[in-house]
């Protein structure tokens, strides 16, 4: 509707409610320009849903933003009419100044929602609960970091316009998208942290280093990639803690990642045996050991001696599983079993200490020592039965 025909529409609004007070046909006028606005609004929802009903992604965003565009409908009908009124231009333009800062707030939250739900349709194709799940948590990181990355810039330009549209502080929304002289500087100083975080979420997002679930060890701790913030990861370690670390550490610092192609390890056995061990029984008790076990993935188990110490061998055991979980609990199984199976069959083979002793004394050496002994001694019967027991010892 044109604005000359909208007021005219007013006009003879107020001219047909003269019998109430001034305020009182506002508000009414008001409240009629609302109510059109939601009619409106939900009979374009209605006709949506029908032309949108084989598109999931526009029909869940036009679902989940109604109250959202039902309010900003209403925030234009109420921008149509307020100049019609009469009023006073000072609250003309309060009120067109409230009710552009309402719509911009609206059309940003609409944004954000649009986002969220463009990630979940988009991610409804990928299960991360499945045994092969390397896709899947590459989709899922790629689209979680990106998603964190755009809702803070949509936050940021929402708040920019929305105070741009506020004469008293205009000037903080320019300034938030070009800052400008000293004080773009300090800004821009003070931010550095933040803004390094974020683009290091989009390097994490694009080359992926790391991704949800995966194995990794940080800073001497093993765990898995819980969450993936715009600012932090989340590392839930083995035992249930977690560790907080910031985006920028993947990119900067060097860390371990057991599932950056696929989720298959190798699990490591040492054992420390003595030299009489016998190799090919051990090499073929762990291959029964991991026939057995439903946590071997039927890829590979061998038993080698990597090492010969002074007093021991280093019998190492490798056997492969398809993730890191598995893997560590396979190991546990074979060292145990393999040291049962050693105690009760082999326990010789366990480490132990050796030690040579010769004698050194000959009958000579102990007949001087016998001679050099005083008389009485060497009469007395305790001496001759030592001796006695002596020659009878050798």
């Amino acid at each position: 509707m044109e604005p000359q025909k909208l007021r005219a529409a007013v006009r003879d609004l107020t001219d047909a409610l003269f019998f109430l007070p001034g305020p009182a046909v506002d508000a009414l006028i008001l409240l009629v320009a609302v109510l059109a606005g939601i009619v409106v609004h939900f009979v374009l929802r209605l006709l949506l849903r029908r032309a949108l009903a084989h598109q999931p992604f526009a029909l869940s965003l036009v679902e989940r933003v109604r109250v959202l565009s039902g309010l900003a409908f209403a925030t234009i009908a109420l921008g149509l009419v307020v100049p019609a009124l009469d009023l006073s231009p000072v609250t003309v333009d309060w009120i067109e100044g409230a009710l552009r800062f309402i719509f911009v707030v609206l059309i940003g939250w609409i944004a954000l929602v649009a986002v969220d739900v463009g990630v979940t349709v988009y991610l409804m194709r990928f299960r991360v609960d499945t045994a092969d799940n390397l896709l899947a948590r590459k989709h899922v990181t790629q689209m979680r970091v990106l998603k964190r990355v755009i809702s803070t810039l949509v936050v940021v330009f929402t708040a920019g316009a929305a105070l741009m549209t506020i004469g008293a502080v205009r000037q903080v929304g320019v300034s938030l998208f070009a800052s400008a002289g000293v004080a773009g500087i300090v800004a821009g100083l003070a931010a550095r942290p933040v803004l390094s975080n974020l683009i290091a979420g989009v390097q994490l997002a694009m080359t992926q280093p790391i991704r949800i679930d995966d194995a990794v060890i940080v800073e001497n701790e093993w765990g898995w990639i819980e969450e993936i913030t715009s600012t932090y990861v989340v590392v839930r370690i083995w035992d249930l803690r977690r560790m907080v670390v910031p985006l920028a550490y993947f990119i900067e610092k060097p860390f371990q990642n057991w599932t950056r192609e696929s989720t298959a390890l190798l699990g490591v056995v040492m054992l420390y045996l003595d030299y009489t061990a016998p190799i090919d029984a051990i090499r073929a008790r762990a291959a029964e050991i991991a026939e057995n076990s439903p946590l071997w993935n039927r890829k590979a188990v061998g038993v080698q001696v990597t090492d010969a110490r002074e007093h021991t061998i280093e019998v190492r055991i490798l056997v492969s599983a398809n993730d890191a979980p598995a893997a560590f609990d396979l190991r546990c199984e074979m060292r145990e079993k393999l040291i049962a199976f050693l105690r009760a069959e082999h326990p010789g083979a366990l480490p132990r200490a050796r030690a040579d002793l010769t004698l050194r004394e000959t009958a000579a050496g102990d007949a001087n020592r016998a001679s050099a002994l005083p008389s009485r001694e060497a009469a007395s019967p305790e001496v001759l039965s030592s001796g006695q027991r002596n020659v009878g010892a050798r």
